[in-house]
């Protein structure tokens, strides 16, 4: 099974990306989606890139102010793993209420949505480019989920779930919180827009005259604070949705050569860890017979299953990496590993709960500086982390 060629899973590619980025097209046209999106976050989310690097890239071609809308984006990645960090599963409930109830929505994501046959043309084009790519760009993000909650009454965390199991890119932190703001849980309001709005911003095969969406804001507002949802999408021609899995496809198993824990190839050994979230270059400084493995937990994917193409990058950068990939439960990469002789690797959220559990975890490099107590909004988050800095530069000092 082949990756995503819109993605390659290499470090080429996310350098090759990087060096295309353009910071004053990326301030002018972010929101459209033609412009000029980085693209750089599936490589951002499984480890290929870091913060610090993105942004010594782009200064080495230009200096930046640090309220720079591209460096603003950074701190958007930096701002949920912050709450993340304070409320931990928290993320995953309502972190306040929103224009309704929590019970006053559906928990079943509609056939319609899901198979990209709603009528509306901006849904629609959203659901199938998901299907397709593994991406979307932040504007379309939010289009699904504010038409999810506030006009179909779907939950945000059953959306959230979804979406997150079909992105290249899915990262829970930033993902789920970003459900929340558009639902109004995580946001003092809830993000609404219109066919207007689609018609400024997407190319033309989006845009949506004549549907639920040719309406004026308040009232969206008004609809997104009655219960009752705006009716399902005609029976038209869909799409089937790509199934989640909790495990990688058995070809790509033996294409790639997992295997089940191993004690004995651990037995006396110093062994560095790659899971993931941390598919950079392999540290400079490993000693040479370090035995280098691949880890694919059980007990994170049965939570949380991904496409078949977030595996197929996953599972090609790993084998880049390393020739021993293993998945397995948590407990049997412990036992695997209870007679190395040490065992390290990179601090990440997603695994945190096993990591700390098998090795000596080291933390990545931080763009932002960390900021407590904790903060409820984006906007007093940036103000301390940015607190004295002129120049995008004084981050990396």
């Amino acid at each position: 099974m082949s990756s995503d060629v819109g993605f390659p899973p290499t470090l080429q590619a996310a350098r090759d990306r990087l060096a295309a980025v353009r910071p004053a097209d990326y301030a002018r046209t972010r929101n459209a989606l033609d412009g000029a999106a980085t693209r750089l976050s599936p490589y951002l989310t499984h480890g290929l890139l870091s913060g610090p690097e993105v942004l010594r890239s782009v200064l080495a071609a230009q200096p930046l102010p640090v309220q720079h809308k591209l460096v603003q984006e950074l701190g958007w990645r930096a701002y949920f793993r912050h709450v993340w960090a304070h409320r931990g599963d928290g993320i995953l409930q309502s972190l306040h209420p929103g224009p309704l109830p929590d019970e006053a929505y559906s928990r079943a994501l509609p056939d319609d949505v899901a198979q990209a046959r709603t009528g509306v043309p901006v849904i629609d084009r959203a659901v199938t480019t998901l299907y397709d790519t593994g991406w979307l760009h932040n504007h379309a993000r939010l289009w699904l989920a504010s038409y999810l909650v506030h006009l179909r009454k779907l939950h945000w965390r059953t959306g959230a779930d979804w979406l997150y199991g079909n992105l290249l890119d899915g990262d829970l932190a930033s993902n789920h919180l970003g459900w929340q703001w558009v639902a109004g849980t995580g946001s003092h309001k809830p993000y609404l827009f219109n066919a207007d709005n689609v018609q400024r911003f997407a190319p033309p095969d989006w845009h949506s005259p004549g549907s639920v969406l040719a309406i004026g804001y308040d009232e969206l507002d008004r609809i997104a604070r009655d219960p009752r949802p705006v009716a399902a999408g005609a029976a038209l021609p869909g799409v089937a949705p790509p199934p989640l899995l909790p495990r990688p496809p058995a070809d790509l198993q033996a294409a790639l050569g997992i295997t089940p824990p191993d004690a004995d190839l651990a037995q006396g050994r110093e062994v560095w860890l790659v899971h993931p979230w941390s598919l950079g270059a392999l540290p400079t400084d490993l000693p040479t017979d370090t035995l280098v493995i691949g880890v694919l937990i059980d007990d994170f994917h049965l939570a949380w299953p991904w496409s078949a193409r977030r595996w197929a990058f996953v599972g090609a950068r790993l084998r880049a990496l390393t020739p021993t990939v293993w998945h397995g439960s948590a407990q049997a990469i412990a036992d695997a590993l209870a007679g190395a002789r040490c065992v390290c690797t990179l601090d990440e959220p997603h695994a945190t709960p096993w990591l700390g559990r098998w090795a000596e975890t080291l933390p990545g490099e931080a763009l932002f500086p960390a900021v407590a107590p904790r903060c409820d909004s984006f906007s007093r988050w940036w103000a301390r982390s940015t607190r004295g800095l002129r120049d995008a530069g004084e981050l990396l000092s």
